[in-house]
C-alpha cells in the first residue's frame, strides 16, 4: 500500500509540474471562471434601461417635447434619433439603428384633453367616445425582451405631465409590434442560433488546423512545398465554407418547417451575410491555430472565445442591457455583427448593404485576421 501511494504521489507531482510548465492551460484554468463570473455578474442584465429609440414628432409643440421628456424620465428608453416620417422611422428600425420609434400625432393636444388619464370634467360616456391613445410606439418585436420593456410604457400614467390623476384602464400609448406580433421567442432564437453554431464549429475546425499538421508530422511536407503562407491559410478555410453552408441550411430549414419561423428576406442576401461571417469565424480559428501549441490548447482557446460570443452577442441577452465595457467587447466579436445581419435579413427583409457597418466590419476582420495568421505562420519546425 505504501509503495502504491508513493507511485500515486509521483504521478500527482508530475502532473502539477507539467501543468505549471503549460502556461496556456494554467491561464485557462484561471481565466475561464473569472470571465464567466464577470460576464454573468456585470454584463448580463435582463432589466433593460436606456433602449435607443427614435421619435417622429408631427406636432412640434412644447407639449410634445414635454411628452418626450416624460417618457425619457422613466429610464427605460433614450431618444437618440429624430425622423421626419413614419416610413423613415420604420426603415431605421429595419437597420437596427433604433429599437423602437414614438410617433406623436399632430393633434396630440386634443388627445390629451380628452384622454381619461387626464380628464377635464368630461362625462364618462363622452370620455369613452372621444378618447384615443395619445401617441403610438412602433417596436421591433423580434426581440421579445425589448418589446416587453417598451410595452410596459403602454399604460404609463401622465401625472407628471399635467398633474392629473391617472386612469390605468385606458392605454396611454398604442404599441405596434413589428415582425413578431405574437412575441414568440423562437423567432428571435433560431436566427441567433445560426451564429452560435457557426461560431462553435467553424472556429473549432480551423483552430486545430496548424497544430494538427504538427502533431501528425505533416509540417515537414508543408515546409518543402512552394506554397506561400497566405495560400496555405486560404486553402485551409475554403472547404469549411461549404460545411457552414450545410449547417445554415439545416438550422433555418428546420426552423421554418418545425417552428414556423418566417423567412422574409432574399436568399442572396442571406448567402452574402453568411459567407462573410463564416470567413470571419474561420480566420479567427486560424489565428488561434497559429498561437496554440497543441490541439488541447486550441480547444481551450475556442471555448474562451465561444463563451463571450454566446453571452455578449445579443443571442441570449439584449445588447442594450449590457454596460459599456461589455458592449465594447461585444463589438469586437464577429457573432455580434452577424446576428444583427441575419435577423435583419430573415425577419425584416433588409439588404446587407443597408447594414453597412456590420458588413464592412466582418470584411475588415477577415482581411486583418487572414494577414495576421499568414504572418504568424513560419515555414520552420521551431
Amino acid at each position: 500500500m505504501r509503495t502504491s501511494l508513493i507511485r500515486i504521489q509521483a504521478i500527482v507531482i508530475k502532473e502539477l509540474l507539467q501543468l505549471r510548465r503549460d502556461k496556456m492551460t494554467f491561464g485557462m484554468v484561471i481565466m475561464i471562471p473569472l470571465v464567466q463570473l464577470l460576464l454573468f455578474a456585470f454584463a448580463i442584465n435582463t432589466n433593460i434601461r436606456d433602449i435607443p429609440v427614435g421619435v417622429v414628432d408631427h406636432s412640434q409643440t412644447a407639449l410634445s417635447r414635454v411628452l418626450q421628456q416624460t417618457v425619457s424620465a422613466t429610464g427605460i428608453v433614450t431618444f437618440t434619433h429624430h425622423y421626419h416620417s413614419t416610413k423613415q422611422a420604420q426603415a431605421a428600425i429595419d437597420r437596427s439603428e433604433v429599437r423602437a420609434v414614438l410617433i406623436i400625432p399632430q393633434d396630440v393636444s386634443q388627445r390629451l384633453v380628452h384622454h381619461p388619464s387626464v380628464g377635464f370634467g368630461l362625462p364618462p360616456s363622452s370620455k369613452e367616445e372621444t378618447s384615443r391613445p395619445i401617441a403610438q410606439w412602433l417596436v421591433d418585436g423580434s426581440d421579445t425582451v425589448i418589446a416587453g420593456s417598451i410595452k410596459s410604457l403602454r399604460r404609463m400614467p401622465l401625472v407628471e405631465l399635467l398633474d392629473k390623476p391617472a386612469n390605468r384602464n385606458t392605454p396611454t400609448f398604442e404599441v405596434t409590434l413589428l415582425y413578431n406580433p405574437e412575441q414568440r421567442s423562437v423567432v428571435n432564437i433560431v436566427p441567433g442560433l445560426v451564429a452560435v453554431i457557426l461560431t462553435m464549429t467553424m472556429i473549432m475546425f480551423t483552430s486545430a488546423a496548424i497544430v494538427r499538421e504538427q502533431e501528425r508530422g505533416n509540417m515537414e511536407m508543408l515546409i518543402i512545398t512552394p506554397m506561400a503562407p497566405l495560400e496555405l491559410m486560404v486553402g485551409k478555410i475554403i472547404p469549411y465554407i461549404f460545411i457552414g453552408a450545410i449547417q445554415v441550411t439545416i438550422i433555418l430549414g428546420l426552423g421554418y418547417w418545425l417552428f414556423n419561423v418566417p423567412f422574409n428576406g432574399g436568399l442572396g442576401q442571406l448567402v452574402l451575410a453568411t459567407f462573410l461571417f463564416i470567413c470571419a469565424s474561420l480566420v479567427l480559428g486560424l489565428v488561434i491555430s497559429t498561437i496554440a501549441k497543441s490541439q488541447l490548447q486550441s480547444m481551450q482557446m475556442t471555448v474562451f472565445v465561444l463563451l463571450p460570443s454566446i453571452l455578449l452577442s445579443g443571442f441570449m441577452f439584449p445588447y442594450e442591457g449590457m454596460p459599456l465595457p461589455a458592449q465594447y467587447i461585444a463589438e469586437a466579436l464577429p457573432a455580434t455583427h452577424f446576428i444583427r445581419l441575419i435577423r435583419g435579413v430573415i425577419l425584416r427583409d433588409v439588404a446587407v448593404i443597408e447594414m453597412s457597418f456590420d458588413m464592412l466590419w466582418l470584411i475588415a476582420f477577415t482581411c486583418v485576421g487572414l494577414l495576421i495568421s499568414a504572418l504568424r505562420f513560419k515555414k520552420t519546425l521551431d
